[in-house]
């Protein structure tokens, strides 16, 4: 299914940057944050676009050929909300991961971001996909889950 039109421009430009991003065209995807952002995922919390910043430039370091493909991009007033997948693969391997995300993010008056949340499962989207790791949460979901 093709991802709608977005009518808001400053989601639609910060989507396009995320789309687009590669380790040049960081600055400029740091450009669409305000100077005191706050960025928090399941791995991260900081404040800053240099913090911000480097989060981008070690991601592109750790992991082979990132890229985000953003689904459903929704914008209400000052907040946004998009769904998302990160395609990547661990470096020096083969073998293509994708997690599945959100991300909810708060706008300035002047149009930047302030405030940019992710959520996503990182025990089913990541640590269940490890091979060590991967067998004990697999166990521990069997245990907990409810029986069908």
């Amino acid at each position: 299914m093709p991802p709608r039109p977005i009518n808001d421009p400053r989601t639609a430009r910060l989507v396009a940057a995320y789309e687009a991003l590669r380790p040049d065209t960081v600055p400029q995807l740091l450009a669409l944050y305000d100077d005191e952002a706050l960025f928090k995922d399941p791995f991260n919390e900081v404040r800053g676009q240099a913090a911000i910043g480097r989060i981008f430039t070690h991601m592109f370091q750790a992991l082979d050929a990132p890229r985000f493909d953003v689904r459903v991009a929704v914008t209400e007033g000052d907040d946004a909300f998009l769904t998302w997948d990160f395609h990547f693969a661990r470096r020096g391997q083969s073998e293509r991961w994708t997690i599945r995300g959100a991300s909810h993010l708060l706008y300035t008056p002047a149009g930047q971001v302030s405030v940019h949340r992710d959520y996503w499962d990182a025990a089913e989207e990541l640590y269940a996909k490890l091979p060590l790791l991967g067998v004990l949460m697999r166990a521990l979901q069997r245990r907990l889950g409810t029986p069908a």
